[in-house]
Protein backbone atom coordinates (compact mmCIF):
# COMPACT_ATOMS: atom_id res chain seq x y z
CA UNK A 1 0.00 0.00 0.00
CA UNK A 2 2.72 2.87 0.78
CA UNK A 3 3.82 1.65 -2.50
CA UNK A 4 0.92 2.60 -4.16
CA UNK A 5 0.95 5.95 -1.77
CA UNK A 6 4.57 7.03 -3.41
CA UNK A 7 3.39 6.50 -7.28
CA UNK A 8 0.45 8.51 -6.01
CA UNK A 9 1.99 11.28 -4.32
CA UNK A 10 4.93 10.70 -6.93
CA UNK A 11 6.14 14.30 -7.05
CA UNK A 12 9.59 15.23 -7.86
CA UNK A 13 10.95 18.97 -6.52
CA UNK A 14 14.12 20.39 -7.41
CA UNK A 15 14.02 23.46 -5.56
CA UNK A 16 17.43 25.42 -6.12
CA UNK A 17 18.18 28.53 -5.51
CA UNK A 18 16.11 28.99 -2.67
CA UNK A 19 16.09 31.40 -0.15
CA UNK A 20 12.97 32.34 1.79
CA UNK A 21 12.50 34.47 5.25
CA UNK A 22 10.84 31.81 7.19
CA UNK A 23 13.90 29.56 7.06
CA UNK A 24 15.49 32.32 9.27
CA UNK A 25 12.93 31.93 12.23
CA UNK A 26 12.55 28.84 14.66
CA UNK A 27 10.78 28.81 17.95
CA UNK A 28 12.36 29.13 20.97
CA UNK A 29 10.70 26.26 22.27
CA UNK A 30 10.81 22.77 21.16
CA UNK A 31 6.70 21.66 22.40
CA UNK A 32 5.87 24.05 19.25
CA UNK A 33 7.20 21.85 16.61
CA UNK A 34 3.50 21.08 15.15
CA UNK A 35 2.41 24.76 14.98
CA UNK A 36 6.15 25.85 13.53
CA UNK A 37 5.82 22.78 10.70
CA UNK A 38 2.22 24.00 9.95
CA UNK A 39 2.97 27.97 9.24
CA UNK A 40 6.36 26.83 7.39
CA UNK A 41 4.86 24.74 5.12
CA UNK A 42 1.79 27.01 4.39
CA UNK A 43 4.24 29.89 3.83
CA UNK A 44 5.69 28.08 1.06
CA UNK A 45 2.73 26.01 -0.76
CA UNK A 46 -0.47 27.28 0.56
CA UNK A 47 -2.57 29.03 -2.54
CA UNK A 48 -4.17 32.09 -0.87
CA UNK A 49 -0.44 32.31 1.16
CA UNK A 50 -0.47 35.91 -0.33
CA UNK A 51 -4.03 36.64 1.25
CA UNK A 52 -3.12 35.62 4.42
CA UNK A 53 -1.61 38.12 6.74
CA UNK A 54 -0.05 36.01 9.12
CA UNK A 55 1.67 33.48 6.45
CA UNK A 56 3.54 36.52 5.01
CA UNK A 57 6.96 36.36 4.56
CA UNK A 58 7.64 39.67 6.24
CA UNK A 59 5.40 38.73 9.25
CA UNK A 60 8.03 38.39 11.86
CA UNK A 61 11.35 40.58 13.30
CA UNK A 62 12.37 37.98 15.57
CA UNK A 63 12.21 34.58 16.81
CA UNK A 64 10.84 36.14 20.00
CA UNK A 65 7.65 37.25 17.85
CA UNK A 66 7.74 34.11 16.16
CA UNK A 67 7.46 32.22 19.26
CA UNK A 68 4.84 34.32 20.93
CA UNK A 69 2.31 34.05 17.33
CA UNK A 70 2.89 30.17 17.30
CA UNK A 71 1.50 30.27 20.57
CA UNK A 72 -1.13 31.78 20.10
CA UNK A 73 -3.20 28.31 19.92
CA UNK A 74 -2.02 25.58 22.03
CA UNK A 75 -4.18 23.50 19.74
CA UNK A 76 -2.90 22.93 16.50
CA UNK A 77 -5.87 22.18 14.62
CA UNK A 78 -7.61 25.79 16.05
CA UNK A 79 -3.75 27.28 15.43
CA UNK A 80 -3.97 26.14 11.61
CA UNK A 81 -7.77 27.03 11.38
CA UNK A 82 -7.90 29.98 13.24
CA UNK A 83 -4.69 31.66 12.29
CA UNK A 84 -3.37 30.08 9.22
CA UNK A 85 -6.83 29.39 7.18
CA UNK A 86 -7.81 31.83 4.21
CA UNK A 87 -11.32 32.68 4.96
CA UNK A 88 -12.94 31.70 1.41
CA UNK A 89 -10.74 27.98 2.38
CA UNK A 90 -13.67 25.13 2.67
CA UNK A 91 -11.26 22.33 2.07
CA UNK A 92 -8.11 22.23 3.59
CA UNK A 93 -7.44 19.75 6.40
CA UNK A 94 -5.64 17.94 8.74
CA UNK A 95 -4.94 14.85 10.93
CA UNK A 96 -2.98 14.27 14.05
CA UNK A 97 -2.02 11.18 12.11
CA UNK A 98 -0.36 11.09 8.80
CA UNK A 99 -1.14 7.47 8.34
CA UNK A 100 -4.76 8.87 8.44
CA UNK A 101 -3.90 10.61 5.49
CA UNK A 102 -1.76 8.12 3.42
CA UNK A 103 -4.20 5.34 3.56
CA UNK A 104 -6.90 6.88 2.95
CA UNK A 105 -5.35 8.13 -0.75
CA UNK A 106 -5.11 4.89 -1.92
CA UNK A 107 -8.57 3.87 -0.98
CA UNK A 108 -8.09 2.18 2.22
CA UNK A 109 -9.69 2.50 5.43
CA UNK A 110 -11.54 1.27 8.37
CA UNK A 111 -14.92 0.82 6.44
CA UNK A 112 -17.76 -1.81 6.46
CA UNK A 113 -18.49 -0.58 2.86
CA UNK A 114 -21.70 0.95 3.96
CA UNK A 115 -22.26 4.46 2.30
CA UNK A 116 -25.13 6.56 3.61
CA UNK A 117 -26.75 9.80 4.24
CA UNK A 118 -28.39 11.72 7.10
CA UNK A 119 -31.83 13.50 7.28
CA UNK A 120 -32.90 15.33 10.29
CA UNK A 121 -36.61 15.24 10.93
CA UNK A 122 -38.41 18.58 12.69
CA UNK A 123 -37.98 16.76 16.18
CA UNK A 124 -34.55 16.46 16.18
CA UNK A 125 -34.34 13.09 15.30
CA UNK A 126 -31.96 11.40 12.49
CA UNK A 127 -33.06 8.67 10.11
CA UNK A 128 -30.08 7.15 7.67
CA UNK A 129 -30.82 5.96 4.13
CA UNK A 130 -28.67 3.95 2.40
CA UNK A 131 -26.77 5.07 -0.75
CA UNK A 132 -24.62 2.24 -1.38
CA UNK A 133 -22.51 -1.00 -0.27
CA UNK A 134 -19.19 -1.46 -1.76
CA UNK A 135 -18.75 -4.15 -3.46
CA UNK A 136 -16.54 -6.85 -1.20
CA UNK A 137 -17.15 -5.45 2.14
CA UNK A 138 -18.61 -6.52 5.45
CA UNK A 139 -21.81 -4.86 4.50
CA UNK A 140 -22.04 -6.79 0.79
CA UNK A 141 -22.31 -9.93 2.92
CA UNK A 142 -25.50 -8.35 4.78
CA UNK A 143 -28.82 -8.14 4.31
CA UNK A 144 -28.85 -4.11 3.51
CA UNK A 145 -29.61 -2.28 0.75
CA UNK A 146 -29.57 1.09 -1.21
CA UNK A 147 -32.80 2.96 -0.58
CA UNK A 148 -33.11 1.16 2.95
CA UNK A 149 -33.70 3.29 6.14
CA UNK A 150 -32.56 3.62 9.68
CA UNK A 151 -33.60 5.29 12.62
CA UNK A 152 -31.78 3.66 15.53
CA UNK A 153 -28.37 1.85 16.26
CA UNK A 154 -27.80 -0.62 19.01
CA UNK A 155 -31.08 0.14 19.99
CA UNK A 156 -30.88 3.98 20.68
CA UNK A 157 -32.98 6.24 18.22
CA UNK A 158 -31.10 8.35 16.14
CA UNK A 159 -30.75 12.19 16.75
CA UNK A 160 -28.79 15.43 16.36
CA UNK A 161 -27.20 14.65 19.87
CA UNK A 162 -25.80 11.38 19.48
CA UNK A 163 -25.55 10.01 15.84
CA UNK A 164 -21.22 11.14 15.25
CA UNK A 165 -21.01 8.65 18.67
CA UNK A 166 -23.10 6.13 17.40
CA UNK A 167 -21.97 5.86 13.82
CA UNK A 168 -18.91 7.32 13.81
CA UNK A 169 -16.97 6.74 16.94
CA UNK A 170 -14.63 4.46 17.74
CA UNK A 171 -16.84 1.24 17.69
CA UNK A 172 -16.12 -1.47 15.10
CA UNK A 173 -19.53 -3.04 14.89
CA UNK A 174 -22.98 -1.74 15.22
CA UNK A 175 -25.96 -3.17 14.63
CA UNK A 176 -28.61 -0.43 12.47
CA UNK A 177 -32.33 -0.46 13.41
CA UNK A 178 -33.98 -0.42 9.97
CA UNK A 179 -37.30 1.48 8.96
CA UNK A 180 -40.13 1.98 6.58
CA UNK A 181 -40.95 5.14 4.40
CA UNK A 182 -44.67 5.10 4.82
CA UNK A 183 -47.35 8.04 4.26
CA UNK A 184 -43.83 10.13 4.39
CA UNK A 185 -43.36 8.74 7.92
CA UNK A 186 -40.25 6.24 8.80
CA UNK A 187 -41.54 4.17 11.09
CA UNK A 188 -39.27 0.68 12.61
CA UNK A 189 -40.02 -2.24 10.76
CA UNK A 190 -38.22 -4.64 13.77
CA UNK A 191 -34.85 -5.75 11.01
CA UNK A 192 -31.80 -5.43 12.63
CA UNK A 193 -28.58 -5.11 10.31
CA UNK A 194 -25.04 -5.85 12.30
CA UNK A 195 -21.93 -4.59 10.34
CA UNK A 196 -18.04 -4.43 11.39
CA UNK A 197 -15.87 -2.24 10.28
CA UNK A 198 -12.83 -3.84 8.76
CA UNK A 199 -9.18 -2.63 9.17
CA UNK A 200 -7.34 -2.22 5.71
CA UNK A 201 -10.30 -2.34 3.47
CA UNK A 202 -9.49 -1.39 -0.15
CA UNK A 203 -12.51 0.05 -2.27
CA UNK A 204 -12.51 -0.84 -6.00
CA UNK A 205 -14.19 2.23 -7.29
CA UNK A 206 -15.23 0.96 -10.38
CA UNK A 207 -18.72 -0.65 -9.13
CA UNK A 208 -20.55 -0.92 -12.14
CA UNK A 209 -19.77 -1.64 -16.00
CA UNK A 210 -23.15 -1.77 -18.21
CA UNK A 211 -24.06 -2.00 -22.00
CA UNK A 212 -27.69 -1.10 -23.01
CA UNK A 213 -28.88 -1.89 -26.17
CA UNK A 214 -32.21 0.52 -26.40
CA UNK A 215 -33.71 0.93 -29.98
CA UNK A 216 -30.66 -0.26 -31.58
CA UNK A 217 -28.78 2.49 -29.60
CA UNK A 218 -25.64 0.83 -27.45
CA UNK A 219 -25.18 2.92 -24.77
CA UNK A 220 -22.83 2.53 -22.17
CA UNK A 221 -22.80 2.78 -18.37
CA UNK A 222 -20.02 3.03 -15.49
CA UNK A 223 -20.33 4.13 -11.72
CA UNK A 224 -17.22 5.19 -10.45
CA UNK A 225 -16.41 6.59 -6.95
CA UNK A 226 -13.45 7.91 -6.68
CA UNK A 227 -10.55 8.97 -8.81
CA UNK A 228 -8.08 6.08 -7.68
CA UNK A 229 -4.62 5.68 -9.68
CA UNK A 230 -4.25 2.65 -8.02
CA UNK A 231 -6.75 1.20 -10.61
CA UNK A 232 -6.16 3.33 -13.95
CA UNK A 233 -5.49 -0.20 -15.58
CA UNK A 234 -9.04 -1.54 -13.91
CA UNK A 235 -10.66 1.40 -15.45
CA UNK A 236 -8.83 1.52 -19.19
CA UNK A 237 -10.25 -2.28 -18.92
CA UNK A 238 -13.85 -1.32 -18.42
CA UNK A 239 -13.70 0.83 -21.20
CA UNK A 240 -12.10 -1.48 -23.21
CA UNK A 241 -15.04 -3.36 -22.50
CA UNK A 242 -17.90 -0.85 -23.50
CA UNK A 243 -15.48 0.10 -26.92
CA UNK A 244 -15.58 -3.73 -28.03
CA UNK A 245 -19.67 -3.79 -27.10
CA UNK A 246 -19.89 -0.86 -29.65
CA UNK A 247 -20.81 1.86 -27.36
CA UNK A 248 -22.25 5.17 -29.16
CA UNK A 249 -22.83 7.03 -26.12
CA UNK A 250 -21.78 7.33 -22.45
CA UNK A 251 -23.51 7.97 -19.16
CA UNK A 252 -20.52 8.20 -16.32
CA UNK A 253 -22.11 8.03 -12.83
CA UNK A 254 -20.19 10.11 -10.40
CA UNK A 255 -23.26 11.29 -8.27
CA UNK A 256 -20.98 10.26 -5.09
CA UNK A 257 -17.75 10.70 -6.47
CA UNK A 258 -15.61 13.02 -3.65
CA UNK A 259 -12.69 13.37 -6.52
CA UNK A 260 -9.19 11.99 -5.96
CA UNK A 261 -5.92 11.66 -9.05
CA UNK A 262 -6.04 14.16 -10.84
CA UNK A 263 -3.76 12.36 -13.70
CA UNK A 264 -6.34 9.93 -13.02
CA UNK A 265 -9.28 12.50 -14.39
CA UNK A 266 -6.94 13.31 -17.26
CA UNK A 267 -6.63 9.48 -18.07
CA UNK A 268 -10.51 9.25 -17.83
CA UNK A 269 -11.08 12.23 -20.18
CA UNK A 270 -9.01 10.75 -22.74
CA UNK A 271 -11.08 7.35 -22.41
CA UNK A 272 -13.96 9.49 -23.01
CA UNK A 273 -12.95 12.03 -25.45
CA UNK A 274 -9.87 11.12 -27.13
CA UNK A 275 -5.99 10.41 -27.21
CA UNK A 276 -4.93 13.65 -29.07
CA UNK A 277 -1.51 14.26 -26.79
CA UNK A 278 -1.90 18.11 -28.69
CA UNK A 279 -4.75 18.83 -26.83
CA UNK A 280 -4.32 20.67 -24.07
CA UNK A 281 -6.62 19.30 -21.12
CA UNK A 282 -5.82 21.32 -17.94
CA UNK A 283 -3.05 23.51 -16.84
CA UNK A 284 -2.21 24.09 -12.93
CA UNK A 285 -1.95 27.90 -11.06
CA UNK A 286 -0.23 27.92 -7.85
CA UNK A 287 0.59 31.05 -5.50
CA UNK A 288 1.92 33.67 -7.47
CA UNK A 289 5.80 32.92 -5.12
CA UNK A 290 5.56 28.91 -7.38
CA UNK A 291 3.79 30.01 -10.51
CA UNK A 292 6.42 32.63 -11.36
CA UNK A 293 9.02 29.83 -11.31
CA UNK A 294 7.12 27.79 -13.81
CA UNK A 295 7.19 27.55 -17.58
CA UNK A 296 4.08 27.06 -19.48
CA UNK A 297 5.14 22.99 -20.05
CA UNK A 298 5.82 22.38 -16.16
CA UNK A 299 1.93 23.21 -15.15
CA UNK A 300 0.11 21.63 -18.48
CA UNK A 301 -1.24 18.60 -18.82
CA UNK A 302 -2.35 17.16 -22.00
CA UNK A 303 -4.81 14.46 -22.95
CA UNK A 304 -3.11 10.90 -22.72
CA UNK A 305 -3.01 8.05 -25.14
CA UNK A 306 -1.10 5.69 -22.40
CA UNK A 307 -1.40 5.01 -18.93
CA UNK A 308 1.13 5.20 -16.32
CA UNK A 309 2.04 1.62 -16.78
CA UNK A 310 2.40 2.26 -20.62
CA UNK A 311 -0.84 0.30 -21.73
CA UNK A 312 -2.61 2.60 -25.20
CA UNK A 313 -5.44 3.95 -23.84
CA UNK A 314 -8.81 2.70 -24.92
CA UNK A 315 -10.98 5.59 -25.99
CA UNK A 316 -14.48 5.89 -27.10
CA UNK A 317 -13.51 8.84 -29.42
CA UNK A 318 -17.51 11.00 -28.27
CA UNK A 319 -18.33 13.94 -29.38
CA UNK A 320 -20.67 14.20 -26.13
CA UNK A 321 -21.60 12.41 -22.64
CA UNK A 322 -24.08 12.38 -19.84
CA UNK A 323 -22.77 12.71 -16.31
CA UNK A 324 -24.79 12.13 -13.34
CA UNK A 325 -24.19 14.20 -10.81
CA UNK A 326 -25.23 15.36 -6.95
CA UNK A 327 -24.05 17.48 -4.37
CA UNK A 328 -21.85 15.29 -3.48
CA UNK A 329 -19.85 15.05 -6.65
CA UNK A 330 -16.24 17.18 -6.18
CA UNK A 331 -12.88 17.91 -6.76
CA UNK A 332 -11.85 15.56 -9.67
CA UNK A 333 -15.60 14.91 -10.80
CA UNK A 334 -15.97 18.35 -11.09
CA UNK A 335 -12.34 18.71 -13.16
CA UNK A 336 -13.49 16.09 -15.51
CA UNK A 337 -16.94 18.19 -16.47
CA UNK A 338 -14.54 21.38 -16.72
CA UNK A 339 -11.52 19.50 -18.74
CA UNK A 340 -13.86 18.36 -21.22
CA UNK A 341 -16.46 20.87 -21.99
CA UNK A 342 -14.44 22.95 -24.91
CA UNK A 343 -13.88 19.73 -26.35
CA UNK A 344 -17.43 17.99 -26.31
CA UNK A 345 -20.81 18.05 -25.11
CA UNK A 346 -20.97 17.33 -21.07
CA UNK A 347 -24.52 17.11 -20.51
CA UNK A 348 -24.90 16.54 -16.37
CA UNK A 349 -28.33 15.12 -15.11
CA UNK A 350 -29.38 15.73 -11.64
CA UNK A 351 -28.36 18.45 -9.12
CA UNK A 352 -25.63 20.63 -8.59
CA UNK A 353 -21.74 19.83 -8.16
CA UNK A 354 -19.88 20.95 -4.79
CA UNK A 355 -18.20 23.59 -6.07
CA UNK A 356 -14.39 22.53 -5.26
CA UNK A 357 -11.74 24.06 -7.96
CA UNK A 358 -8.26 23.26 -6.14
CA UNK A 359 -5.99 20.76 -5.49
CA UNK A 360 -3.77 20.03 -2.82
CA UNK A 361 -1.05 18.16 -1.63
CA UNK A 362 0.05 16.20 1.79
CA UNK A 363 2.37 18.00 4.29
CA UNK A 364 4.30 16.23 7.19
CA UNK A 365 6.94 17.36 8.75
CA UNK A 366 9.78 16.78 6.63
CA UNK A 367 11.93 19.95 5.88
CA UNK A 368 14.92 18.33 5.40
CA UNK A 369 13.33 16.56 1.91
CA UNK A 370 15.96 17.70 -1.02
CA UNK A 371 13.75 19.40 -3.03
CA UNK A 372 10.35 19.23 -2.00
CA UNK A 373 9.79 20.47 2.08
CA UNK A 374 7.42 19.36 4.04
CA UNK A 375 5.90 17.31 0.69
CA UNK A 376 4.91 13.70 2.06
CA UNK A 377 7.02 10.80 0.50
CA UNK A 378 7.04 7.01 1.27
CA UNK A 379 10.17 6.49 1.15
CA UNK A 380 11.17 9.10 3.61
CA UNK A 381 8.82 8.38 6.19
CA UNK A 382 12.14 7.59 8.60
CA UNK A 383 13.07 11.28 7.84
CA UNK A 384 9.60 13.10 9.38
CA UNK A 385 9.56 13.95 12.99
CA UNK A 386 8.77 11.64 15.23
CA UNK A 387 7.57 14.04 17.30
CA UNK A 388 5.48 15.06 15.78
CA UNK A 389 2.96 12.79 13.27
CA UNK A 390 0.53 15.69 12.32
CA UNK A 391 -0.12 16.15 8.52
CA UNK A 392 -1.81 18.75 6.65
CA UNK A 393 -3.89 18.51 3.19
CA UNK A 394 -4.13 22.29 2.39
CA UNK A 395 -5.14 23.69 -1.50
CA UNK A 396 -2.18 24.65 -3.51
CA UNK A 397 -3.47 25.39 -6.71
CA UNK A 398 -6.37 25.49 -9.06
CA UNK A 399 -6.57 23.76 -12.12
CA UNK A 400 -8.17 26.05 -15.23
CA UNK A 401 -9.60 24.29 -18.20
CA UNK A 402 -7.75 24.96 -21.76
CA UNK A 403 -9.90 28.21 -22.15
CA UNK A 404 -8.90 29.20 -18.58
CA UNK A 405 -11.94 28.56 -16.83
CA UNK A 406 -11.70 27.45 -13.07
CA UNK A 407 -14.52 29.74 -11.44
CA UNK A 408 -16.81 26.81 -10.09
CA UNK A 409 -16.64 27.32 -6.49
CA UNK A 410 -20.74 27.51 -6.72
CA UNK A 411 -20.75 23.91 -8.43
CA UNK A 412 -21.83 23.37 -12.02
CA UNK A 413 -25.54 23.35 -12.10
CA UNK A 414 -26.65 20.25 -14.41
CA UNK A 415 -28.66 20.94 -17.55
CA UNK A 416 -31.00 18.18 -16.77
CA UNK A 417 -31.83 19.15 -12.95
CA UNK A 418 -33.59 16.00 -11.19
CA UNK A 419 -32.86 15.16 -7.42
CA UNK A 420 -32.80 11.79 -5.97
CA UNK A 421 -36.11 10.92 -4.18
CA UNK A 422 -36.79 8.85 -0.97
CA UNK A 423 -39.20 7.05 -1.71
CA UNK A 424 -37.64 5.89 -5.21
CA UNK A 425 -33.96 5.92 -5.17
CA UNK A 426 -33.63 2.95 -7.27
CA UNK A 427 -30.85 0.98 -8.10
CA UNK A 428 -27.65 1.96 -8.96
CA UNK A 429 -27.14 0.56 -12.93
CA UNK A 430 -30.37 -0.38 -13.26
CA UNK A 431 -31.88 1.61 -16.43
CA UNK A 432 -35.38 2.09 -14.45
CA UNK A 433 -33.09 4.29 -11.65
CA UNK A 434 -34.65 7.57 -11.81
CA UNK A 435 -31.30 9.53 -13.38
CA UNK A 436 -29.76 6.75 -14.97
CA UNK A 437 -33.53 6.57 -16.87
CA UNK A 438 -33.85 10.41 -17.49
CA UNK A 439 -30.15 10.26 -19.35
CA UNK A 440 -31.04 6.94 -21.20
CA UNK A 441 -34.35 9.21 -22.22
CA UNK A 442 -32.32 12.10 -23.32
CA UNK A 443 -29.85 10.46 -25.09
CA UNK A 444 -32.39 7.92 -27.03
CA UNK A 445 -35.34 10.79 -27.77
CA UNK A 446 -37.88 8.36 -26.48
CA UNK A 447 -39.87 9.86 -23.89
CA UNK A 448 -42.17 7.34 -22.51
CA UNK A 449 -44.85 8.01 -20.07
CA UNK A 450 -42.35 7.69 -16.96
CA UNK A 451 -43.31 10.41 -14.17
CA UNK A 452 -39.89 11.69 -13.00
CA UNK A 453 -41.87 13.94 -10.04
CA UNK A 454 -39.54 13.56 -6.91
CA UNK A 455 -42.61 12.75 -3.85
CA UNK A 456 -39.73 12.88 -1.37
CA UNK A 457 -36.40 14.63 -2.18
CA UNK A 458 -33.09 13.36 -0.44
CA UNK A 459 -31.34 16.22 1.06
CA UNK A 460 -28.93 15.54 3.86
CA UNK A 461 -26.99 17.49 6.52
CA UNK A 462 -24.48 15.00 6.42
CA UNK A 463 -22.83 11.90 5.27
CA UNK A 464 -20.19 9.32 5.57
CA UNK A 465 -18.11 11.39 3.65
CA UNK A 466 -17.74 14.44 6.13
CA UNK A 467 -16.16 11.47 8.52
CA UNK A 468 -13.49 10.72 6.26
CA UNK A 469 -9.53 11.69 6.88
CA UNK A 470 -10.26 13.89 3.71
CA UNK A 471 -13.18 14.47 1.96
CA UNK A 472 -14.09 16.30 -1.70
CA UNK A 473 -10.38 16.00 -2.37
CA UNK A 474 -8.59 16.51 -5.81
CA UNK A 475 -4.98 15.06 -5.53
CA UNK A 476 -1.61 16.76 -7.55
CA UNK A 477 -0.07 13.51 -8.23
CA UNK A 478 2.62 14.83 -11.27
CA UNK A 479 6.43 15.29 -11.79
CA UNK A 480 7.49 19.00 -11.62
CA UNK A 481 10.58 20.39 -11.72
CA UNK A 482 10.41 23.95 -9.60
CA UNK A 483 12.89 26.76 -8.71
CA UNK A 484 12.10 29.13 -6.48
CA UNK A 485 13.22 32.30 -8.17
Amino acid sequence: MKKNVALFLGILFLLTGCSKDDDNFNPTSSDLATQDFMWKSMNLWYFWQDDVENLADDRFSTNEEYTEFLRSESDPGAFFDNRLRYFEDRFSTYASDYNEFTDFLSGVSRSNGLSFGLIALDNDDVVGYVRYVTPNSDAASKDIFRGEFFTGVDGQTLNLNNYIDLLFGENDTYTLNMADLVNDTFTPNGKDVTLTKVEGFQENPIFIVNTFDISGQKIGYIYYNRFLNEFDEELNDAFGQLKAQGVTDLVLDLRYNPGGSVNTTRLLASMIYGTNTNDLFIKQRWNPKIQASFDASQIEDYFADRTGAGTPINTLNLSRVYILTTGRSASASELIINGLDPYMDVIQVGTTTTGKNEFSLTMVDDPGRSGAPYVYTASRESFINAENPWALQPLVGRNENSVGFSDYTNGFPPEIELEEDLANLGILGDPNEPLLARALEEITGVSGKRDFTVRKPAKPFTDTEDFTPIRDRMILDKPIDLTIK
